[in-house]
């Protein structure tokens, strides 16, 4: 019996189809340049929609880049936290303070004049975020695409969220839980290097740790007269205090800086300085020497791609929304 060799063409379509196939996996369904033949708009449209209101205000790319996040860490990365209504996510106590939904609705308004029922909310909300960071001195990434938007929004799914008191063990188990290893922990995390928290949520690191009725001894002594100026005893818990101090408008490596000098804010930040299992990596981005170094800027992008393909629906499975705040 003879033996005929594929030929050149046949071997090229296989490799082709194994790339895809690959493609497909890691991203659980989604793919870069999904709209490339039937939207090839979007990005374009997203990047300069959420350049324009930027320019009018700052303090929307930390807000894009914690909607993502809030996003995907409850029922996946679809969209939901867009929806309205009393019962919505939006409405739940831990995504108080979210912001930037006029942004995606803006984005989403653009798009539909040009490429009807084509793209999802999930995804223009993927591309705001990786452009909030470009905006403010982060590096880009490619981002995946191919999302469709759920069908639930529930506020009493809004459980078990990473919470600002939640210890490393915790806090490790909660992303773990959502396929994302110890180091996408802090290099998620660092996207704190933007943005502002309320008082409420520290000011006992301040006055009364533990209930010893003393500051947290983590705190740098230096800082302390300072944190407490901005967040008075008993007052001011809506008061704003930047996450990254002295750098929180710039997407830079500071943040670790930061925790290693006692400054992090949220006790959950500073305890990844603390506690050995996190440490490394921190020390790792800050390029301690004898440890192999860690790039904050590339490490970030590959950790966003991965949380933003948790818990994607594709294919039949979902829909796409003509209006983000409310399903078809």
């Amino acid at each position: 019996m003879s033996y005929n060799p594929p030929s050149k063409l046949t071997m090229i379509m296989v490799l082709v189809m194994l790339s895809m196939s690959l493609t497909m996996v890691q991203g659980q369904g989604t793919r870069v340049g999904f709209y490339s033949s039937t939207c090839p708009r979007v990005e374009s449209i997203v990047q300069s929609t959420v350049k324009s209101h930027f320019q009018s205000d700052q303090t929307l790319a930390p807000g894009l880049l914690r909607l993502h996040f809030h996003d995907c860490f409850i029922q996946g990365c679809d969209g939901s936290i867009l929806v309205d209504g009393s019962d919505a996510e939006k409405n739940a106590p831990e995504n108080g303070g979210l912001r930037g939904f006029e942004v995606i609705d803006d984005a989403k308004k653009q798009i539909e004049a040009v490429c009807p029922g084509v793209v999802s909310c999930a995804d223009i909300l993927a591309l705001a975020a990786r452009d909030a960071v470009v905006l403010t001195n982060g590096a880009s990434w490619a981002v995946p695409m191919g999302r469709r938007d759920g069908r639930v929004s529930s506020a009493s799914d809004v459980n078990n969220f990473p919470s600002p008191s939640d210890s490393v063990d915790v806090q490790k188990q909660k992303f773990a839980d959502k396929g994302l290893t110890t180091q996408d922990l802090v290099t998620l995390l660092g996207g704190h290097t933007i943005g502002t928290t309320a008082c409420f949520f520290f000011s006992d690191r301040l006055y009364n740790f533990n209930g010893t009725g003393r500051p947290d001894p983590s705190i740098d002594p230096t800082f302390l007269p300072q944190l407490k100026s901005m967040c008075p005893n008993g007052s001011g818990s809506s008061n704003r205090v930047a996450l990254d101090n002295g750098s929180e408008k710039s997407f830079d490596n500071s943040w670790f800086s930061n925790l290693r000098n006692g400054r992090g804010i949220l006790e959950s930040d500073q305890l990844l300085w603390t506690d050995s299992s996190t440490n490394t990596f921190v020390q790792r981005f800050l390029g301690v020497r004898g440890l192999l170094g860690l790039t904050f800027s590339v490490e970030f992008g590959k950790s966003m791609v991965k949380m933003s393909n948790i818990g994607v629906k594709t294919g039949s499975d979902g829909e796409i929304r003509k209006v983000c705040s409310a399903f078809n």
